[in-house]
């Protein structure tokens, strides 16, 4: 039984209708992914999974519980950071951790959990004084305070520098490998490719994709690039009647195809037969950004 299942989820405000149709489960301990355009029902969806807003239609059940009739149970499964989080300025990281852990029965220990998130000499440090990187570290906690069996993170890394980003997702991922369940909202694609089993893309309020992210990518139109400079003129016809092939540019004598492996193979042979050398040759797969742009339309 999935922890998560989704089924038809609506949700309209003021006559417009921001999630409609919406359908995932999510698997006991896989990560899954949520990516789509802003305005697309990303976070709409997570509020309904996690109780903050009823469906119009539809039904949504985590581990088993109706999230608005079950929500103090579910609460004590399932751990949540919000796309716009904030605390007191002056609270201290060590008052937020004992407060959040006063909420439940059976909370975690949060010193091991400080000090596991890199937070031990922060916890006399004001909340408002901590940067982004250090903020999201804590939200994180709070999340796992509970000892939550899933959490849902919207949005994490937004706002933070590379190097935190990285910091960010090496965290998630031990969560994961802790046994965590985890459903993750992103906009971020190498995010996305590099943490998650599995990605729902939804667009316009509905999902128009779900499978891992090489699946996504085998989706899009052009799975592999190949540009190379001729050492010599190429018989654009010849080029043209490349198998899979789907476009080809020249630019300054540069020639880029756009096709599938079958489409390089053929191309080599191709230069091969004719002695044709290709001079700064370069192949590459296609990434999920084209993906994502194949079944949105839009750039991430």
């Amino acid at each position: 039984m999935p922890l998560i299942e989704v089924r038809g989820l609506t949700k309209a405000y003021g006559g417009r209708t921001v999630v409609d149709g919406v359908s995932f489960t999510v698997e006991e301990g896989e990560i899954l992914g949520i990516l789509g355009p802003n305005g697309a029902g990303k976070t709409t969806t997570v509020e309904c999974v996690i109780g903050l807003r009823a469906p119009d239609s539809g039904t949504v059940r985590v581990a088993g519980l109706d999230p608005v009739t079950d929500h103090e149970r579910l609460t004590r499964v399932l751990g949540a950071q919000l796309q716009q989080s904030e605390l007191q300025a002056k609270l201290t990281v060590r008052e937020a951790l004992e407060l959040y852990a006063a909420f439940y029965p059976h909370p975690a220990d949060w010193r091991p959990l400080a000090e596991r998130l890199g937070l031990t000499d922060k916890l006399d440090s004001r909340f408002g004084k901590l940067s982004g990187g250090q903020k999201q570290r804590l939200f994180i906690a709070l999340s796992l305070i509970g000892g939550p069996e899933i959490v849902v993170l919207d949005e994490l890394t937004t706002g933070l520098d590379p190097r935190a980003r990285r910091d960010t997702w090496q965290l998630i991922e031990e969560v994961r490998d802790s046994g965590i369940t985890v459903l993750l909202v992103t906009h971020f694609m190498e995010e996305a490719q590099r943490l998650c089993d599995r990605i729902a893309v939804i667009d316009g309020g509905r999902v128009v994709a779900l499978d891992t992210p090489a699946g996504l990518i085998s989706r899009a139109a052009n799975s592999t690039v190949m540009s190379f400079t001729p050492s010599a003129p190429l018989d654009e016809r010849a080029l043209a009647a490349l198998p899979a092939l789907t476009s080809v540019e020249e630019r300054d004598g540069r020639y880029t195809l756009h096709g599938t492996d079958e489409t390089v193979d053929a191309a080599i042979t191709l230069l091969a037969r004719h002695r044709v050398t290709a001079h700064q040759l370069r192949v590459a797969d296609a990434t999920l950004d084209d993906a994502f742009l194949d079944l949105t339309g839009v750039s991430a």
